[in-house]
Protein backbone atom coordinates (compact mmCIF):
# COMPACT_ATOMS: atom_id res chain seq x y z
CA UNK A 1 0.00 0.00 0.00
CA UNK A 2 1.45 3.45 -1.15
CA UNK A 3 1.11 6.60 1.79
CA UNK A 4 2.98 9.35 1.72
CA UNK A 5 4.66 10.65 4.46
CA UNK A 6 3.05 12.93 6.62
CA UNK A 7 5.26 16.26 5.98
CA UNK A 8 4.73 15.98 2.37
CA UNK A 9 0.76 17.12 3.02
CA UNK A 10 1.37 19.39 6.55
CA UNK A 11 4.67 20.87 5.31
CA UNK A 12 4.37 23.21 7.83
CA UNK A 13 3.50 20.98 10.68
CA UNK A 14 5.02 22.02 14.38
CA UNK A 15 6.20 19.36 16.83
CA UNK A 16 4.33 17.57 18.25
CA UNK A 17 1.20 17.98 15.11
CA UNK A 18 -1.97 19.70 16.46
CA UNK A 19 -4.50 19.41 14.81
CA UNK A 20 -7.30 21.37 17.58
CA UNK A 21 -10.84 23.52 17.07
CA UNK A 22 -14.33 23.13 18.09
CA UNK A 23 -16.19 19.78 18.57
CA UNK A 24 -18.76 21.41 16.35
CA UNK A 25 -19.30 24.47 14.94
CA UNK A 26 -22.29 26.03 16.54
CA UNK A 27 -21.80 29.66 15.13
CA UNK A 28 -19.94 32.21 13.03
CA UNK A 29 -18.73 33.93 16.05
CA UNK A 30 -17.62 30.98 17.78
CA UNK A 31 -15.60 29.36 15.21
CA UNK A 32 -14.27 32.18 14.58
CA UNK A 33 -13.49 33.49 17.97
CA UNK A 34 -11.76 29.81 18.40
CA UNK A 35 -9.19 30.17 15.33
CA UNK A 36 -8.52 33.48 16.64
CA UNK A 37 -7.51 32.17 19.47
CA UNK A 38 -5.74 28.95 18.40
CA UNK A 39 -4.28 30.25 15.26
CA UNK A 40 -2.16 33.10 18.10
CA UNK A 41 -1.19 30.34 20.06
CA UNK A 42 1.08 29.42 16.55
CA UNK A 43 0.90 25.82 17.59
CA UNK A 44 -2.19 24.55 15.61
CA UNK A 45 -1.61 22.94 11.37
CA UNK A 46 -4.89 21.98 11.61
CA UNK A 47 -8.40 23.90 12.54
CA UNK A 48 -10.85 21.25 12.97
CA UNK A 49 -15.14 21.32 13.66
CA UNK A 50 -17.36 19.16 13.15
CA UNK A 51 -19.99 20.51 10.63
CA UNK A 52 -22.24 17.60 10.49
CA UNK A 53 -22.38 15.86 14.04
CA UNK A 54 -23.84 12.26 14.01
CA UNK A 55 -25.25 11.75 17.58
CA UNK A 56 -26.62 8.65 19.17
CA UNK A 57 -29.82 10.17 19.81
CA UNK A 58 -32.39 12.21 17.89
CA UNK A 59 -32.70 15.57 19.27
CA UNK A 60 -29.28 16.72 19.96
CA UNK A 61 -27.21 19.25 18.33
CA UNK A 62 -26.14 17.58 14.73
CA UNK A 63 -24.29 20.44 13.21
CA UNK A 64 -24.66 23.51 10.99
CA UNK A 65 -24.10 21.85 7.74
CA UNK A 66 -23.48 23.87 4.94
CA UNK A 67 -23.60 26.77 6.86
CA UNK A 68 -20.71 25.91 8.83
CA UNK A 69 -17.93 25.69 6.10
CA UNK A 70 -18.40 28.76 4.84
CA UNK A 71 -17.48 29.64 8.08
CA UNK A 72 -14.45 27.20 8.00
CA UNK A 73 -14.01 29.26 4.68
CA UNK A 74 -13.42 32.82 6.86
CA UNK A 75 -10.89 30.53 9.06
CA UNK A 76 -9.13 29.98 5.85
CA UNK A 77 -8.61 33.44 4.62
CA UNK A 78 -9.07 35.24 7.71
CA UNK A 79 -6.08 33.37 9.64
CA UNK A 80 -4.39 31.33 7.09
CA UNK A 81 -5.30 27.60 8.87
CA UNK A 82 -5.66 24.47 7.12
CA UNK A 83 -8.99 23.22 8.03
CA UNK A 84 -10.66 19.45 8.30
CA UNK A 85 -13.96 18.44 8.99
CA UNK A 86 -15.58 14.98 8.98
CA UNK A 87 -17.39 13.09 6.45
CA UNK A 88 -19.89 10.79 6.54
CA UNK A 89 -21.35 10.03 3.00
CA UNK A 90 -21.08 11.01 -0.44
CA UNK A 91 -23.05 14.36 -0.15
CA UNK A 92 -20.60 15.86 2.84
CA UNK A 93 -17.53 14.93 0.12
CA UNK A 94 -18.89 16.51 -1.92
CA UNK A 95 -20.12 20.02 -0.43
CA UNK A 96 -16.56 19.69 1.57
CA UNK A 97 -14.86 19.54 -1.50
CA UNK A 98 -17.03 22.62 -2.91
CA UNK A 99 -16.03 24.89 0.06
CA UNK A 100 -12.52 24.11 -0.30
CA UNK A 101 -11.85 21.80 3.21
CA UNK A 102 -7.80 20.72 2.95
CA UNK A 103 -8.48 17.90 5.07
CA UNK A 104 -11.33 14.96 5.06
CA UNK A 105 -11.70 12.49 8.19
CA UNK A 106 -13.86 9.42 8.47
CA UNK A 107 -15.77 9.17 11.56
CA UNK A 108 -15.96 6.11 14.05
CA UNK A 109 -18.95 5.19 13.61
CA UNK A 110 -18.88 5.46 9.80
CA UNK A 111 -15.43 3.54 9.72
CA UNK A 112 -17.35 0.81 10.92
CA UNK A 113 -19.70 0.00 7.76
CA UNK A 114 -17.61 -0.95 4.96
CA UNK A 115 -20.47 0.26 2.83
CA UNK A 116 -20.72 3.96 3.94
CA UNK A 117 -16.49 4.31 3.46
CA UNK A 118 -17.14 2.65 0.22
CA UNK A 119 -19.54 5.24 -0.51
CA UNK A 120 -16.74 8.07 0.14
CA UNK A 121 -14.19 5.96 -1.74
CA UNK A 122 -16.09 6.07 -4.76
CA UNK A 123 -16.43 10.09 -4.66
CA UNK A 124 -12.99 10.71 -3.94
CA UNK A 125 -11.39 8.80 -6.97
CA UNK A 126 -9.40 11.13 -9.06
CA UNK A 127 -9.64 13.72 -6.32
CA UNK A 128 -6.01 14.86 -4.44
CA UNK A 129 -7.14 15.56 -1.09
CA UNK A 130 -5.84 14.05 2.41
CA UNK A 131 -7.78 11.35 4.32
CA UNK A 132 -8.01 11.10 7.93
CA UNK A 133 -9.59 7.69 9.17
CA UNK A 134 -10.46 7.49 12.64
CA UNK A 135 -10.76 3.90 14.18
CA UNK A 136 -14.33 1.89 14.47
CA UNK A 137 -16.38 2.21 17.77
CA UNK A 138 -15.36 -1.67 18.33
CA UNK A 139 -12.56 -3.15 19.15
CA UNK A 140 -11.88 -4.55 15.05
CA UNK A 141 -8.79 -3.71 13.78
CA UNK A 142 -9.46 -5.43 10.37
CA UNK A 143 -12.02 -3.06 10.01
CA UNK A 144 -9.67 -0.07 10.79
CA UNK A 145 -7.70 -1.57 8.08
CA UNK A 146 -10.09 -2.26 5.79
CA UNK A 147 -11.23 1.40 5.75
CA UNK A 148 -7.88 2.73 4.95
CA UNK A 149 -7.90 0.19 2.20
CA UNK A 150 -10.74 1.53 0.50
CA UNK A 151 -9.74 5.25 0.47
CA UNK A 152 -6.70 3.84 -0.67
CA UNK A 153 -8.10 1.93 -3.36
CA UNK A 154 -9.53 5.10 -4.72
CA UNK A 155 -6.22 6.80 -5.33
CA UNK A 156 -5.81 8.72 -1.84
CA UNK A 157 -1.76 8.54 -0.66
CA UNK A 158 -2.30 11.33 1.60
CA UNK A 159 -3.80 9.28 4.91
CA UNK A 160 -3.63 9.33 8.32
CA UNK A 161 -5.19 6.67 11.26
CA UNK A 162 -6.51 8.77 14.15
CA UNK A 163 -6.69 6.32 17.67
CA UNK A 164 -9.67 8.09 19.69
CA UNK A 165 -10.73 4.99 21.72
CA UNK A 166 -12.89 1.73 21.68
CA UNK A 167 -16.76 1.41 23.29
CA UNK A 168 -17.07 -0.37 25.94
CA UNK A 169 -19.73 -1.92 28.10
CA UNK A 170 -19.85 -0.56 31.42
CA UNK A 171 -18.22 2.18 33.80
CA UNK A 172 -14.54 3.22 33.54
CA UNK A 173 -12.83 5.97 33.58
CA UNK A 174 -12.46 6.56 29.92
CA UNK A 175 -14.96 7.49 27.96
CA UNK A 176 -13.58 5.34 25.24
CA UNK A 177 -10.91 2.53 26.71
CA UNK A 178 -7.59 2.98 24.69
CA UNK A 179 -6.54 -0.48 24.16
CA UNK A 180 -3.33 0.94 23.11
CA UNK A 181 -1.91 -2.45 21.59
CA UNK A 182 -4.62 -2.14 18.90
CA UNK A 183 -3.61 1.24 17.20
CA UNK A 184 0.35 -0.21 17.85
CA UNK A 185 -1.25 -4.01 16.17
CA UNK A 186 -1.99 -1.57 12.67
CA UNK A 187 1.22 0.09 13.19
CA UNK A 188 3.00 -3.06 12.60
CA UNK A 189 0.89 -3.89 9.87
CA UNK A 190 1.35 -0.76 8.50
CA UNK A 191 4.68 1.01 9.09
CA UNK A 192 4.52 4.20 7.10
CA UNK A 193 1.17 4.82 8.12
CA UNK A 194 1.10 8.12 9.93
CA UNK A 195 -1.24 7.41 13.18
CA UNK A 196 -2.48 10.54 15.51
CA UNK A 197 -4.70 10.31 18.73
CA UNK A 198 -7.60 12.00 19.75
CA UNK A 199 -6.95 12.40 23.46
CA UNK A 200 -10.68 13.81 23.75
CA UNK A 201 -12.72 11.08 22.48
CA UNK A 202 -10.71 8.83 24.67
CA UNK A 203 -10.74 10.87 27.80
CA UNK A 204 -14.01 12.24 27.82
CA UNK A 205 -12.97 14.96 30.30
CA UNK A 206 -10.31 17.29 30.27
CA UNK A 207 -8.85 15.97 33.71
CA UNK A 208 -7.42 12.64 31.55
CA UNK A 209 -6.49 14.64 27.70
CA UNK A 210 -2.75 15.65 29.30
CA UNK A 211 -2.05 11.80 30.45
CA UNK A 212 -3.51 10.43 27.31
CA UNK A 213 -1.58 12.80 25.21
CA UNK A 214 2.04 12.49 26.87
CA UNK A 215 0.76 8.38 26.70
CA UNK A 216 0.21 8.78 22.64
CA UNK A 217 4.03 10.65 22.24
CA UNK A 218 5.49 8.28 24.40
CA UNK A 219 4.08 5.64 21.86
CA UNK A 220 5.43 7.34 18.64
CA UNK A 221 2.38 8.62 17.24
CA UNK A 222 2.73 11.46 15.18
CA UNK A 223 0.42 13.70 16.53
CA UNK A 224 -2.89 14.67 18.32
CA UNK A 225 -6.00 15.68 17.89
CA UNK A 226 -7.81 17.79 20.61
CA UNK A 227 -11.29 19.50 21.27
CA UNK A 228 -11.13 23.21 22.20
CA UNK A 229 -13.55 25.96 22.25
CA UNK A 230 -13.33 29.44 23.18
CA UNK A 231 -16.05 28.96 25.84
CA UNK A 232 -16.45 25.28 26.46
CA UNK A 233 -19.18 25.75 29.74
CA UNK A 234 -21.82 27.16 26.36
CA UNK A 235 -20.86 24.47 24.05
CA UNK A 236 -23.44 22.63 22.46
CA UNK A 237 -21.90 19.02 22.15
CA UNK A 238 -19.00 17.24 24.54
CA UNK A 239 -18.76 20.81 26.74
CA UNK A 240 -16.54 18.44 29.38
CA UNK A 241 -13.95 16.99 27.07
CA UNK A 242 -13.02 20.72 25.47
CA UNK A 243 -10.24 22.80 26.49
CA UNK A 244 -9.85 26.64 26.19
CA UNK A 245 -7.26 27.48 23.40
CA UNK A 246 -5.32 28.98 26.65
CA UNK A 247 -5.90 25.62 28.26
CA UNK A 248 -4.48 23.53 25.28
CA UNK A 249 -1.36 26.46 24.91
CA UNK A 250 -0.58 25.02 28.64
CA UNK A 251 -1.15 21.35 27.55
CA UNK A 252 1.42 21.52 24.74
CA UNK A 253 4.27 23.64 26.54
CA UNK A 254 4.12 20.43 28.97
CA UNK A 255 4.60 17.93 26.46
CA UNK A 256 7.70 15.70 26.68
CA UNK A 257 8.83 15.19 22.78
CA UNK A 258 10.68 12.04 22.51
CA UNK A 259 12.74 11.21 19.54
CA UNK A 260 12.66 7.44 17.93
CA UNK A 261 16.29 7.54 18.21
CA UNK A 262 19.61 8.70 20.02
CA UNK A 263 22.96 9.36 18.07
CA UNK A 264 24.67 8.86 21.97
CA UNK A 265 26.80 5.87 20.98
CA UNK A 266 27.14 5.11 24.39
CA UNK A 267 23.62 5.15 25.01
CA UNK A 268 22.79 3.16 21.84
CA UNK A 269 25.22 0.42 23.44
CA UNK A 270 23.92 0.03 26.98
CA UNK A 271 20.15 -0.04 24.87
CA UNK A 272 21.57 -2.86 23.08
CA UNK A 273 22.70 -4.91 26.07
CA UNK A 274 19.44 -4.55 27.88
CA UNK A 275 17.67 -5.41 24.60
CA UNK A 276 19.67 -8.94 24.22
CA UNK A 277 19.39 -9.55 28.01
CA UNK A 278 15.73 -9.43 27.15
CA UNK A 279 16.26 -11.97 24.17
CA UNK A 280 17.76 -14.44 26.68
CA UNK A 281 15.08 -14.00 29.14
CA UNK A 282 12.33 -14.07 26.69
CA UNK A 283 14.23 -17.71 25.20
CA UNK A 284 14.00 -18.94 28.83
CA UNK A 285 10.34 -17.92 28.96
CA UNK A 286 9.68 -19.76 25.84
CA UNK A 287 11.15 -23.16 26.80
CA UNK A 288 9.32 -22.78 30.19
CA UNK A 289 5.74 -22.11 28.32
CA UNK A 290 6.68 -25.05 26.18
CA UNK A 291 7.35 -27.12 29.07
CA UNK A 292 4.40 -26.42 30.61
CA UNK A 293 2.13 -27.40 27.48
CA UNK A 294 3.87 -30.58 27.78
CA UNK A 295 2.50 -31.15 31.39
CA UNK A 296 -1.27 -29.83 30.20
CA UNK A 297 -1.10 -32.74 27.56
CA UNK A 298 -0.30 -34.89 30.47
CA UNK A 299 -3.15 -33.63 32.31
CA UNK A 300 -5.32 -33.88 28.93
CA UNK A 301 -4.62 -37.63 28.63
CA UNK A 302 -5.42 -38.13 32.46
CA UNK A 303 -8.61 -36.81 31.79
CA UNK A 304 -9.61 -38.12 28.76
CA UNK A 305 -8.84 -41.89 30.67
CA UNK A 306 -10.51 -40.96 33.67
CA UNK A 307 -13.96 -38.79 32.28
CA UNK A 308 -12.95 -35.51 33.90
CA UNK A 309 -13.89 -32.71 32.42
CA UNK A 310 -11.67 -30.34 31.25
CA UNK A 311 -12.64 -26.96 32.85
CA UNK A 312 -11.96 -27.08 36.48
CA UNK A 313 -13.77 -24.19 38.32
CA UNK A 314 -11.44 -24.81 42.08
CA UNK A 315 -8.44 -25.72 40.43
CA UNK A 316 -9.17 -22.33 37.94
CA UNK A 317 -9.99 -20.21 40.71
CA UNK A 318 -7.03 -21.47 42.74
CA UNK A 319 -4.60 -20.31 40.09
CA UNK A 320 -5.84 -17.02 39.71
CA UNK A 321 -5.63 -16.53 42.86
CA UNK A 322 -2.33 -17.48 44.19
CA UNK A 323 -0.52 -16.34 41.18
CA UNK A 324 -2.27 -12.92 41.65
CA UNK A 325 -1.06 -12.57 44.97
CA UNK A 326 2.46 -14.29 44.60
CA UNK A 327 2.47 -11.61 41.94
CA UNK A 328 1.85 -8.77 44.54
CA UNK A 329 4.14 -10.11 47.03
CA UNK A 330 6.95 -9.99 44.61
CA UNK A 331 6.40 -6.32 43.02
CA UNK A 332 4.40 -7.55 40.07
CA UNK A 333 1.21 -5.80 38.44
CA UNK A 334 -1.81 -8.17 39.89
CA UNK A 335 -3.73 -6.89 36.82
CA UNK A 336 -0.94 -7.61 34.35
CA UNK A 337 -0.23 -11.39 35.82
CA UNK A 338 -4.06 -11.75 36.02
CA UNK A 339 -4.43 -11.65 32.20
CA UNK A 340 -1.32 -13.51 31.69
CA UNK A 341 -2.92 -16.47 33.61
CA UNK A 342 -6.06 -15.96 31.63
CA UNK A 343 -4.04 -16.45 28.27
CA UNK A 344 -2.43 -19.61 29.68
CA UNK A 345 -5.59 -21.06 30.70
CA UNK A 346 -6.78 -20.15 27.81
CA UNK A 347 -4.27 -22.27 26.10
CA UNK A 348 -4.25 -25.02 28.33
CA UNK A 349 -8.26 -25.28 27.39
CA UNK A 350 -7.46 -25.19 23.93
CA UNK A 351 -4.25 -28.39 24.44
CA UNK A 352 -6.24 -30.49 26.22
CA UNK A 353 -9.84 -30.29 23.93
CA UNK A 354 -6.98 -31.44 21.16
CA UNK A 355 -6.17 -34.38 23.33
CA UNK A 356 -9.57 -34.95 24.61
CA UNK A 357 -11.09 -35.06 21.03
CA UNK A 358 -8.25 -36.85 18.82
Amino acid sequence: MQISNLQSWLPAQRQPLIIAGPCGAESYEQVIETAKQLHALNKISLFRAGVWKPRTRPNAFEGRGEEALKWLQEVQKQFNLKTTVEVANAQHVELALKYKVDVLWIGARTTVNPFSVQEIADVLKGVNIPVMIKNPVNADVQLWLGAIERINNAGITNIAAIHRGFHFYGKNKYRNMPLWQLPIELKTILPHLPIICDPSHISGNTELIPHVAQKALDLGMDGLMIESHNNPKVALSDAQQQLTPSELNNLVDKLIIRNQATKNAEAINDLELLRNLIDEIDDELLSILKKRNQVVQQIGNYKKEHHITIFQLQRWQHILKTRAQLAEKIGLNRSYIEKLCQLLHDESIKVQNEVMNK
